[in-house]
């Protein structure tokens, strides 16, 4: 929130009404004003939209999205936006049923983006209203808000979840407390319910679940923050009490949801013992508000089990940042930032860098003798005789390695005895396999390995290692016509290389 600006009254100017609790209540009014902005505004930005959007309703949609996004999200992970968007359709669709379904999704994505406030920097809204300070000075203050937020959820998944102005316009209350909020709730719906007003007791129920919801996000909202940094969060005084009060609340709610449940069943045994009763409204009624307060135990259960699991929370996430190691500073790009500068300067002017570099970077070096007590020791401390030749090393435990080649060395002779052809007569692989079949069944294969592998021949490795011959292997486009072996009968032969050359070549690089 930024700073204030003031604005003093002039001179026998009527001062507003005196008290902090009435200018309490007027700002509440305000913020709950300027959270329903944003909803209005989406029927008057709809006329920007390219198309006739002038049948649809956009505040409505709004809120449908608001209470779909509130009912699906869970404690720890929120709304999926395409469930979203898929349960919102027919809510769309239904005010204008002839459009086509493009239209209805292009409806759809455009309230939950702007609920979101997509193309924003926040993704928040701001409203701006006035309030009176204790000197009667009139301060104008910023109110930044959000309706529904995109967190991160597992799997790199983005989830929706409503915030608590959200809710606050969704039930259409002002900015109370959670606690006496849910109760008044509660007592609203059981007196309804007693008397039978099962219609508007359904609402009611409706906004007590709303409530459980904000209630439990606020709790999620201090462990979170808690996992984030122990230290910004109130663990003495205020978390403590908050849990204590919640378990509280929570065992009240159970007696409560309880007796509702009692009375609803009740409601629907004497609508159906009514013969003119409206029974089938009744029960259909009695069916939806079981529904609810079922949900709302569901969710008071949840509630209760991370009540429970805030203290052991708090004491593993105090133990795991007060022994974590510091954060890992971004370091030094040695390439960018050292090694492509430096290369191309002089020695003379890189030396400078290096030296710079390295002296710094090694880091501090901490001294063996750091107290008096431990110099003296180090001080009175006999040397140990050490042997010249250093500690006498372990006979190692040497294991034969198994043999497990396919080929002998009998076998890889043959092999180069068939491949030592003269430099004039190259030959066909298949006369060559033909050859080595007539000599050993496995030798062929090896034959075949050699031949392939000549096919891509290393002549710059050759000719640096001396080598007179090299084997070499073409492939002129004609068929293997062989009964183990296809593909091309390549051409096998042996060219010479320049001994002369290769001397030379030598006799220059030592130079």
């Amino acid at each position: 929130m930024t700073a204030p600006t003031t604005a003093t009254p002039a001179a026998g100017a009527r001062r507003p009404a005196p008290g902090p609790a009435a200018d309490e209540g007027l700002a509440r009014r305000l913020r709950a004003l300027a959270c329903t902005a944003p909803l209005h505004d989406l029927d008057a930005r709809k006329a920007m939209l390219a198309g006739e959007f002038g049948v649809y309703a956009m505040a409505e949609v709004a809120l449908s999205a608001i209470d779909l996004v509130t009912l699906q999200m869970d404690f720890d992970t929120g709304a999926e936006p395409d469930e979203v968007i898929a349960r919102l359709l027919p809510r769309v669709a239904a005010q204008a049923p002839l459009r086509p379904r493009a239209e209805h999704e292009r409806v759809a994505h455009w309230v939950l983006d702007s609920l979101v406030n997509v193309g924003s920097v926040d993704r928040g809204f701001r409203a701006v209203y006035g309030t009176f300070g204790h000197d009667g000075a009139y301060v104008r203050r910023e109110y930044d808000f959000k309706l529904l937020e995109e967190v991160p959820g597992p799997g790199g998944a983005v989830y929706l979840r409503t915030t608590d102005e959200a809710v606050n316009v969704l039930v259409g209350a002002l900015d109370t407390d959670v606690t006496s909020a849910q109760i008044a709730a509660e007592v609203k719906l059981e007196v309804l319910i007693s008397r039978g007003r099962l219609a508007d007791a359904q609402l009611a129920a409706e906004q007590a679940r709303y409530r459980t919801v904000q209630y439990a996000e606020t709790l999620r909202r201090a462990l979170e923050a808690t996992r984030r940094n122990v230290r910004a969060v109130d663990w003495l005084q205020t978390v403590p009490a908050m849990i204590d009060e919640a378990l509280d609340h929570v065992a009240d709610r159970y007696r409560h949801e309880n007796a509702i449940l009692t009375n609803i069943r009740r409601a629907r045994d004497e609508a159906e013992a009514a013969p003119d009763s409206k029974t089938g409204d009744h029960k259909r009624r009695a069916a939806e508000l079981v529904d609810i307060v079922k949900d709302c135990i569901r969710r008071h259960t949840q509630l209760q089990t991370r009540l429970l699991d805030a203290g052991p929370l708090f004491r593993a996430e105090q133990d795991r940042q007060a022994f974590a190691p510091p954060a890992v500073r971004t370091g030094v790009d040695l390439y960018g930032q050292l090694l492509a500068p430096v290369l191309p300067l002089p020695v003379s002017d890189a030396h400078r860098v290096t030296d710079a570099f390295f002296a710094r970077g090694t880091g501090l070096r901490a001294p063996h003798a750091v107290r008096l007590a431990d110099l003296a020791e180090l001080l009175l401390t006999p040397p140990l005789e050490r042997a010249h030749l250093g500690a006498e090393m372990p006979e190692p435990d040497l294991v034969a390695t198994p043999d497990d080649s396919r080929f002998s060395e009998e076998q890889l002779a043959a092999a180069g005895e068939l491949l030592d052809l003269p430099p004039d007569a190259p030959r066909r692989l298949s006369g060559l396999l033909a050859d080595a079949r007539r000599r050993d069944p496995e030798l062929p294969y090896l034959v075949a390995l050699l031949a392939v592998h000549a096919a891509g021949p290393a002549v710059g490795t050759a000719y640096r290692q001396g080598d007179e011959r090299l084997l070499f292997a073409v492939d002129d486009g004609t068929q293997m016509e062989d009964a183990e072996f296809g593909g091309a009968d390549l051409i096998v032969g042996v060219a010479l290389l320049d001994a002369a050359g290769m001397a030379a070549g030598r006799s220059e690089a030592a130079s």
